[in-house]
Parts: C-alpha cells; sequence; structure tokens
C-alpha cells in the first residue's frame, strides 16, 4: 500500500465507510489520488509501478490520466465526500458564522514565496465577520507565519498533520476538518485547492482571491496557476455564482458518484465486511468525539 494512501486518513474514511476497522484499515491495492489537482490525480514526485491501479476522485481526472498513458483507472469520488456522505450532522452549530481562509501553502520539500502581510490586508478589505486563518502545519510551527495573522486579529489555527510513510498518521484529520469548516459561512483561499472545494461540500460558500503567490522552484508541466484560472473562472473571485461554482465542485470531488461498499471493496481487494457500512460505534464515538 502506497504510504500516501493513508494521508489525512483517507484510508481510514473509506475504511469506515465499507463497514472494515477504521483504525487498522486494509491494505488498498492501488494508488488513491490524495488531492486536487489539474493533471492526473497523481502527486508528481512519487513513483508508480505500472499496471497498477489508479482511484481517482472524478471522471475529468480519470479522463486527464487517460490521456497521459494511465489504462487502469477508476472514478471511486473523494474521500471527503464519503465522509460527508456518512456525517450529514457532524459539527453543525446553529448559526454559522466569519470565514476559515486557507492561506497557499508550501510542503516538506517546497517553500510558499509570497507578500503574507498583502493578503493580510486583502483579507481585512473583503471579509465581513470573524476570519479564522488555518494554516498547514509547517507554517503554522512558523512563529513568524503565525504571529503575523494573530496580529491582524485573525483566529490562527491547524487541523494537523498528514502522516507519511506510514508514520504520525492522522484518521481524525478530515473530522477536525470538517467541524471546522461547518460553523463557518465562508470558506477562502489565495488558489484553488482541495479546501475550498471541501468547505463548499461542507455548506461553505466559496471564494478565491488574492495573490496566488509561488511555491519554491514551481513547475507549470500542466499549465500552472494560468491554466487554472482559465478552466474555472466562475470559481475565482470574492464572491461567486453559488449554485453555479456548488456543482462544479461537487464534479470535481465525484459526490455524485460515489460507489457503494460492496463495489468499494471490489476494486480495493478489500475483505467482505464484518459490521455494517456507516457503523455507530467507531473509535471516534468511542472517545467521545461525536
Amino acid at each position: 500500500m502506497h504510504h500516501a494512501n493513508h494521508y489525512y486518513g483517507h484510508s481510514h474514511v473509506l475504511a469506515r465507510y465499507c463497514g472494515l476497522d477504521d483504525r487498522e484499515p486494509p491494505r488498498i491495492h492501488g494508488y488513491l489520488q490524495h488531492g486536487w489537482n489539474i493533471g492526473d490525480g497523481m502527486a508528481a514526485d512519487h513513483e508508480f509501478v505500472p499496471g497498477t491501479p489508479i482511484f481517482l476522485w472524478s471522471e475529468r481526472i480519470r479522463r486527464r490520466a487517460w490521456s497521459m498513458g494511465r489504462r487502469e483507472t477508476y472514478v471511486v469520488g473523494s474521500p471527503w465526500a464519503y465522509l460527508i456522505e456518512m456525517e450529514p450532522d457532524f459539527g453543525a452549530v446553529d448559526q454559522r458564522e466569519g470565514t476559515i481562509w486557507y492561506p497557499f501553502h508550501g510542503w516538506e520539500g517546497q517553500h510558499v514565496v509570497g507578500d503574507h502581510d498583502r493578503l493580510v490586508d486583502e483579507i481585512r478589505a473583503t471579509e465581513d465577520g470573524p476570519v479564522t486563518i488555518c494554516l498547514y502545519w509547517q507554517e503554522f510551527q512558523s512563529k513568524r507565519n503565525r504571529r503575523r495573522y494573530e496580529k491582524a486579529g485573525f483566529r490562527v489555527i491547524c487541523h494537523g498533520y498528514r502522516g507519511g510513510w506510514w508514520e504520525n498518521l492522522d484518521p481524525d484529520f478530515l473530522y477536525r476538518q470538517l467541524a471546522e469548516q461547518r460553523r463557518h459561512k465562508r470558506v477562502a483561499s489565495n488558489r484553488l485547492s482541495s479546501a475550498v472545494f471541501y468547505g463548499t461540500l461542507a455548506g461553505c460558500e466559496p471564494a478565491v482571491y488574492g495573490d496566488p503567490m509561488q511555491l519554491e522552484r514551481e513547475s507549470h508541466a500542466w499549465g500552472g496557476q494560468p491554466r487554472i484560472e482559465r478552466i474555472w473562472p466562475e470559481l475565482h473571485g470574492a464572491r461567486l455564482d453559488l449554485p453555479v461554482a456548488r456543482e462544479i465542485i461537487r464534479a470535481e470531488l465525484g459526490a455524485d458518484h460515489l460507489l457503494p461498499p460492496e463495489e468499494l471493496r471490489r476494486l480495493f481487494r478489500w475483505p467482505n465486511a464484518y459490521q455494517e457500512p456507516f457503523v455507530e460505534d467507531s473509535r471516534l464515538l468511542k472517545e467521545g468525539v461525536r
């Protein structure tokens, strides 16, 4: 099982959906898309064994992967969409308030170059209510980055560490993200991203505005930011056409094409369930998280 299949607790969420143990998910026989992108759904820095199945979020991504020579591809929908299906009310509040804002972030191998002070000014000028800034774990650990947003009067949080190489796995990551997003009215970022899509499916109003910034040594092999803005103009701006945006985002997350548990288990080569799907005695319930 490729270690990226565990990122953000994806394999754990899908195991729960399939009625299996979400504390010890079985091996997925193949590569699972772990984030939204404009290429073939896979991370550019990962090596792949030819002929191994690839499990993608949407039909658009599948067509792109096919055009790049990846043949054994399957549209299964995003783990986030399965979580929303299982948890229609988790984290819900009586009155949503403010905006959860995700600054474009780097990762362990590349850092972001950009003017965060300018971004703070743009957020202040655009958002009406309270703002929660959610930083990637690297940026959150940097006192300089964190304090920059805190001094602006924003609440600053981090959803946690995504895990890597089968270590420091966090099955609760998406649950924390869902709970945070469902307390906010809006979700925004300076780049179109998984977090914006997730928040929209969780009921937030999306927005994408501000300096998109750059990654160190950023590759433009798939067209980069200009291509994203060209293909998805409806998803850029401080105020979007909400029905149009939601329709596009549901398609990108595969939310209308979720597979039944039996089919998902067959594709992943998982065993038959020993309990019913959507079980209510999961680890999170036992620990009082829900």
